[in-house]
């Protein structure tokens, strides 16, 4: 896969908020990732759910983690305790995963990225899960699950306006190269631990969104680039499960 990835700990986190349905289908996906010779190690923090998502989660899938916040900490809080765990449990990369998602098969190449050492952080190709679109009534049925929901970030620093690259357009390998992109999406965000270490968790003063923007922008500051690789694919469902509302003005 990579010959700095080799043999060392991926942690996953993904946050769970009532979410059942969506977790499960994560992890299940999850569980038939390619791993090559990482060591993959999923933690799921529950921001205190009402349903029966912590049970579940250990019924059906007992290798992970499942640590319950109590209360809903936000997006911010609960990944920041999957991210100290992580840091805790001697994680080389920390794979922040948002639970309405699944993971392609392959979804790891994005550790070929830290290939370089100058890489601190990666970002996925993610697509709208089919039937997911914003604006689903202009995709043939063909189209669905090849429709873009980030392929990179851009910042307008004129107008103060960050977007997510090639969202809604069908792919057609338009954006399959990877390189720099002004910010990773939260939704899947890969990150090496030491660079945790010096520039911070995930700033709590950011319930919601904009997290991810400033993360990355710490990470540049730091000295490391962050990447944008497309052949690690990801389908997201929107679904604001994971503490997040889902609408198209939030996240966009």
């Amino acid at each position: 896969m990579t010959k700095n990835a080799a043999g060392q700990h991926l942690f996953v986190v993904i946050l769970n908020w009532n979410g059942k349905k969506h977790t499960l289908s994560c992890l299940s996906s999850l569980a038939k990732i390619e791993r090559k010779n990482v060591d993959l190690q999923i933690v799921v923090v529950d921001n205190g759910s009402t349903d029966d998502s912590v049970e579940a989660i250990g019924k059906k899938h007992p290798q992970v983690t499942v640590i319950p916040a109590g209360k809903n900490l936000g997006f911010t809080g609960g990944n920041n305790i999957g991210i100290a765990y992580s840091l805790r449990h001697h994680a080389d990369f920390i794979w922040l995963l948002n639970n309405d998602t699944i993971v392609d098969r392959h979804a790891l190449s994005f550790l070929s990225a830290f290939d370089d050492p100058e890489v601190g952080a990666c970002g996925s190709k993610i697509y709208f899960a089919p039937g997911r679109e914003y604006h689903s009534d202009r995709y043939k049925e063909s189209e669905r699950g090849r429709v873009i929901w980030y392929a990179g970030g851009n910042i307008d620093w004129d107008n103060m306006l960050a977007s997510h690259r090639g969202v809604d357009e069908v792919d057609h390998g338009q954006y399959d190269q990877h390189g720099e992109t002004s910010f990773i999406t939260g939704c899947s965000f890969v990150i090496r631990a030491h660079v945790v270490n010096r520039i911070g968790m995930l700033d709590d003063r950011y319930y919601l969104y904009l997290e991810d923007l400033d993360w990355s922008l710490r990470i540049k500051q730091a000295g490391y680039t962050t990447m944008y690789w497309p052949s690690s694919i990801v389908w997201h469902a929107n679904a604001g499960s994971s503490g997040r509302p889902g609408n198209v003005l939030h996240e966009y």
